[in-house]
């Protein structure tokens, strides 16, 4: 039966005792690691001076106060000279008579990880026979002699013997630090722990992988250096690479947020026993919201093709029964007949709503991200959501400290938290209550909003289906499309969207987007706007001027060319469609390869458009309409 860490610690503690040296530990901080009773009791410490972690420098005062190194002039600065001596530490071996008249032994040795151990042994017998040794130095003159040569020829073979190994030691000290140079640049971290899963090795690069966990992690377990719950996702694969498996998986670490893709393999040499597991772990967050978002847009293209020809025909149908009923309408009906043509009309009309929020789920989205002021754009929805809210119900709008613009789909956004503001509305009822939004960034990988209201809270059905189209707890008042709504919304752009209960009573829903800062122009430019339509070229012309730039404008492609040689010109901004021979896109080729000017098209057409797909791979594309904030985010984006 294996022993369990206490009692191996034990054991380990019980032979330390048990050896007739005196030995400590001290770790890379200078503080005491590991010593044995005969330490104590060579130096005469009191127990406070053998607990671990008690400093070098507390240690060596007290022994430079006792006399331990001779007098000295300067207590503080004999202290410090021997603490700035372990901070460079180096192998040595020395020996030196203490104060009390004995003679000991001093050997230390620096540990890969940092830090030293140094091993104390009492020689005052050893010293003494060489004292005898020397009063007999003349009875033995003849047996010295005899033995010089061999002996001399033994000191040059072990002299050869140590000029090789000091050779062999530095070529693998130069290539340990250069090997713990590159693994300490790669963007990854790599580790290894042994079979009780303690971290015997590190590049150091945790903190950087994942944010809030410490980069010293030698010593420690997983548990302790990943936290509960990220340990807990990792455990199984560790132990399945103890029994020789290879492995690799995926978790996100809930306290920064991050998606970590883990390999695992195991460490042995042939067919060795298993020494431990090699770990290696690299940050997949921009992945992972890439790829949930190509997805999304995928499931978004197979709901468009599957339900774009039946919603055509139930369209048709639902005309066909509106026209029917209406013609009924005007007819003279027995009674209760009236009744029943108003149902079905109504009826119909939702059906016709329904087509048309199934439509806007399943068809193209596109999206427009732009520079966000959070806090600006929350007091904005606070505006727009106050007057839909009883005065029994009050909203309480919070934003963290988000300083920066970030780049956000501005319109999902507001659609999103609007809709789970009337939700929260719906669940609060007839009762008071309270409706609370609060943003924060996660380090710098999400910005979060989360959405909480004092109502009844999610049913443990709705927790499972809340997302699933058409699932809704508000019987026939609901179209069960909101939430599904808000989970596409937030999964096209890369993110999640959370659910949960409160303790205290109430729903709580969380919205996380990737955190991205918006780049903004650094300095003013002079614009080449050149739009056909003098009312857009008018609005566009201002918000230009409103950021601080200065616009020439040119009406179509000839005019915009013979403006082209300003010798100050930074770049141009082009509608596809333009009056004349030549669209946009034929002017935006011809800049570009003669003026070689960082050009941007801006345009109406839909997505699915030929002449928009053809200026979207070559050109950036701005889609209209625009406001300021996504203007300026765009330039900077055609300037970078």
């Amino acid at each position: 039966m294996p022993l369990s860490e206490e009692e191996h610690n034990g054991l380990m503690r019980t032979g330390l005792d048990l050896i007739n040296q005196a030995l400590s530990i001290f770790d890379s901080e200078l503080k005491l690691a590991v010593c044995n009773r005969r330490y104590q009791v060579m130096f005469d410490l009191p127990n406070d001076y053998v607990t671990p972690g008690v400093s070098f420098e507390k240690t060596i005062r007290l022994l430079v106060q006792r006399g331990e190194y001779g007098p000295v002039d300067d207590e503080d600065e004999a202290v410090r000279l021997r603490v700035r001596t372990a901070q460079a530490f180096a192998p040595h071996y020395m020996e030196r008579l203490r104060s009390n008249g004995r003679w000991v032994s001093v050997e230390g040795f620096p540990l890969p990880q940092g830090g030293w151990v140094t091993v104390y042994t009492d020689i005052t017998e050893v010293r003494t026979q060489q004292q005898m040794l020397r009063t007999r130095s003349a009875e033995l003159c003849e047996q010295l002699l005899s033995n010089t040569e061999h002996l001399s020829e033994t000191i040059r073979e072990l002299s050869a013997a140590n000029t090789a190994l000091q050779a062999a030691k530095t070529q693998l000290a130069e290539m340990e630090a250069r090997t713990r140079l590159t693994t300490e640049m790669m963007p990854a971290h790599i580790a290894h722990v042994d079979t009780n899963l303690r971290y015997t090795y590190t590049n150091r690069r945790l903190s950087s992988v994942i944010p809030g966990r410490p980069s010293q992690i030698i010593g420690l377990t997983g548990y302790e250096a990943l936290g509960e719950a990220s340990f807990a996702r990792i455990k199984p694969h560790l132990l399945r690479a103890l029994q020789g498996e290879s492995s690799v998986c995926e978790f996100t670490d809930e306290h920064s947020g991050r998606r970590i893709r883990t390999a695992f393999n195991p460490d042995r040499i042939g067919d060795g026993p298993i020494n431990g597991v090699y770990i290696l772990s690299t940050d997949i967050t921009e992945e992972s919201q890439a790829r949930a978002a190509v997805l999304q847009t995928r499931k978004r293209e197979l709901a468009a093709q599957l339900t774009s020809g039946l919603a055509h025909d139930f369209a048709n149908l639902l005309t066909v029964i509106l026209g029917l009923q209406s013609r009924l309408e005007q007819m003279t009906l027995p009674p209760g007949a009236a009744d029943l043509v108003t149902s079905t009309l109504a009826a119909a009309r939702r059906g016709g709503t329904l087509i048309d929020r199934i439509a806007s789920m399943s068809g193209q989205k596109v999206q427009r991200p732009g520079p966000v002021d959070v806090p600006r754009f929350l007091q904005d929805l606070s505006l727009l959501a106050g007057p839909a809210l009883p005065d029994h119900i009050s909203l309480d709008i919070e934003s963290a400290e988000i300083a920066k613009p970030l780049v956000l789909d501005a319109g999902a956004l507001q659609d999103s938290l609007l809709n789970l503001i009337l939700n929260a509305k719906d669940a609060i009822g007839a009762a008071p209550g309270t409706i609370a939004i609060r943003a924060r960034t996660v380090h710098d990988t999400w910005v979060e909003f989360t959405v909480s209201d004092t109502g009844s809270g999610f049913s443990p059905q709705a927790l499972t289906h809340a997302f699933d189209p058409f699932f809704t707890t508000k019987g026939g008042e609901g179209s069960g499309l909101g939430l599904s709504m808000v989970y596409d919304q937030a999964t096209i752009a890369g993110g999640t969207v959370r659910l949960e209960n409160r303790p205290e009573g109430g729903a709580r829903i969380e919205l996380r987007l990737p955190y991205r800062e918006a780049i903004l122009a650094d300095r003013p430019q002079l614009v080449l706007l050149v739009e056909d339509n003098d009312d857009i070229r008018e609005s566009v012309r201002d918000m230009l001027r409103a950021l601080g730039h200065s616009v020439v404008e040119a009406a179509n492609a000839d005019e915009a060319e013979s403006l082209a040689d300003l010798p100050e010109l930074d770049l141009v901004l082009t509608d596809l469609h333009l009056k004349g021979a030549r669209n946009g896109l034929e002017l935006a080729q011809s800049l570009s390869m003669r003026q070689n000017l960082p050009v941007g098209v801006m345009t109406s057409l839909p997505a699915a458009a030929p002449l928009r797909k053809a200026a979207g791979d070559r050109f950036p594309l701005l889609p209209k309409p625009f406001d300021d904030r996504a203007l300026a985010h765009f330039l900077a984006g055609v300037n970078g």
